[in-house]
């Protein structure tokens, strides 16, 4: 895993990226990313991994 400085979040609270020092609590994050830009794609990759389950049952 990269330095915790070097890691991004998604915040599910405010629709934002995030850097590792967020004041946002744990249950609104997304991540850690090692990018800001695989964290900006928090959301779709929760989108393709319940397709994936989902298609799965």
């Amino acid at each position: 895993m990269t330095d915790s400085s070097e890691q991004w979040w998604f915040c599910t609270k405010h629709n934002t990226v995030e850097p590792a020092d967020t004041a946002c609590p744990g249950k609104h994050l997304l991540g850690p990313y090692a990018t800001r830009q695989e964290a900006s794609r928090a959301l779709e990759r929760v989108r393709e991994r319940n397709d994936e389950w989902d298609s799965r049952d």
